[in-house]
C-alpha cells in the first residue's frame, strides 16, 4: 500500500521525536511492503517565525491532501512570557483542529507491565487499566467567545456546545464502548453548568439507540479523585474539551510518564495522531526527549487512518521490548543506564 502523510514536528522536542517516528515507520513500511511518502509542514512557533502564521495555507493543504497527518507539538516559552503577543503558536493548533474537523480526540491510558512499579501510584490501584477518554475538540470554552472589559480589568471566555455537537462525540463513545467493555462514562459538571446539562440530556436522549452499553453519568470533580484511585474501574470516558484537555493531563500520570502516551484525533477530512506531552523546550535539541509516545502514536495511525492492525501490533511490541530491556530515555531510567532519543529510535528501528 501507499500512503502519504503530512509531517508537522513543530516547536521544541516535535522535531526530535518526530524523527524517530519517521524511522519507526519506515521500518515498518519495509518489512510490510508498503510505501510513505512524508509530506512536511510548518506549524507553531516555527511558522510564526518563518511566515507569521502558526498554521499557514499552505500547511492546510498539505494536511487535506495527505492520508493521514502526524504532529509533534507546539509552543515556545517566547510566547507564553508574553501575555500581549497577539499572534501565539497554540492559535495554530486550534485552526488546525478547526479547519480539518478534528472533533474527536481519543486518549488510551493503558499500564506497561515492565514500568508499572515506576509509576507514582500504587500498583494494586493501576494494574490492569485499560481506559480511553474521548474529548471533544473543537467547542467549549477554546473556540467561545472571549474578551476584555473595564480598560482591560474584567476577562471573560465562554463556552458554547450545539446538541450536534454533543452527539456526533457521544455517538463515537458509544461506539467505541461497542468494541471494548461496553461501559460508557459520561462526564460533565451538570449541577452547576447549563452546557454540562446539554451534554448530559443529549446522551440520556441516545442510550435507547445502545441498549447493550452500561451509561453513567460523573461529575467532573468526582472523576478528577476516582481516576487516580480506581482507574481501572473506567472503559470509555466522553467529556467536553476543558474537562478533557485536564483530565487526560491527570491520566497520563497512571503509565508513569506522559512520554509514553499517544493519541488521535479524528474529524471530517482527516485524521491526526499526535503524543499528549507538550513541546519540552528545556530538552529540545539535547538528545534527551522520549520518543515513544510519537511512535506509539504511529502505531495507532496504521490501525486507525489506515486500517493496518498487523503493523500496529509490531509496533506495540517493539515499544514493549525496549521498555523491557532498559532502552529508554533518561526520564525512564531511574538513575540507570539511559539512552538518547536518536539512540532508542535507531533500536526501535532496527528490531522491527
Amino acid at each position: 500500500m501507499k500512503f502519504n502523510i503530512a509531517l508537522l514536528a513543530g516547536d521544541g522536542i516535535g522535531p526530535e521525536v518526530i524523527d524517530q517516528a519517521i524511522k519507526v515507520c519506515d521500518a515498518v513500511a519495509f518489512r510490510f511492503n508498503h510505501q510513505i511518502t512524508w509530506k512536511p509542514a510548518l506549524t507553531g512557533a516555527a511558522a510564526i517565525d518563518a511566515v507569521g502564521n502558526p498554521y499557514p495555507d499552505e500547511t492546510h493543504e498539505i494536511c487535506i491532501a495527505a492520508d493521514a497527518v502526524l504532529f509533534g507539538a507546539i509552543g515556545h516559552p517566547k510566547y507564553d512570557n508574553d501575555p500581549s503577543a497577539k499572534v501565539r503558536p497554540e492559535q495554530g493548533l486550534l485552526k488546525m483542529r478547526q479547519k480539518l474537523g478534528l472533533f474527536a480526540n481519543v486518549r488510551p491510558t493503558f499500564t506497561f507491565p515492565s514500568l508499572i512499579d515506576k509509576s507514582p501510584l500504587k500498583k494494586e490501584r493501576i494494574e490492569g487499566t485499560d481506559l480511553v477518554f474521548l474529548r471533544e475538540l473543537t467547542g467549549g470554552i477554546y473556540f467561545g467567545k472571549r474578551g476584555r472589559e473595564d480598560e482591560g480589568n474584567t476577562a471573560y471566555d465562554t463556552c458554547t456546545y450545539t446538541r450536534a455537537e454533543v452527539e456526533r462525540l457521544a455517538r463515537k463513545g458509544f461506539e467505541m464502548a461497542r468494541q471494548r467493555s461496553k461501559k460508557l462514562c459520561c462526564v460533565d459538571k451538570a449541577n452547576v453548568l447549563e452546557t454540562s446539562r446539554l451534554w448530559r440530556e443529549t446522551v440520556q436522549g441516545l442510550e435507547q439507540d445502545y441498549p447493550d452499553i452500561a451509561v453513567t453519568y460523573e461529575f467532573v470533580d468526582a472523576v478528577a479523585v476516582r481516576v487516580s484511585q480506581w482507574p481501572s474501574t473506567y472503559d470509555v470516558l466522553i467529556t467536553e474539551n476543558l474537562f478533557g484537555d485536564v483530565l487526560t493531563d491527570e491520566a497520563s500520570v497512571i503509565s508513569g510518564s506522559m512520554g509514553l502516551m499517544p493519541s488521535a484525533s479524528l474529524g471530517e477530512k482527516t485524521s491526526l495522531f499526535e503524543p499528549i506531552h507538550g513541546s519540552y523546550p528545556q530538552a529540545a535539541g539535547k538528545n534527551i526527549a522520549n520518543p515513544l509516545a510519537t511512535v506509539l502514536s504511529a502505531a495507532m495511525m496504521f490501525e486507525t487512518a489506515f486500517g493496518l492492525v498487523e503493523e500496529a501490533a509490531a509496533i506495540r511490541e517493539v515499544v514493549n521490548q525496549s521498555l523491557a530491556h532498559g532502552i529508554v530515555t533518561e526520564d525512564l531510567s531511574n538513575g540507570g543506564k539511559s539512552y538518547g532519543t536518536r539512540e532508542v529510535g535507531d533500536w526501535l528501528a532496527a528490531t522491527i
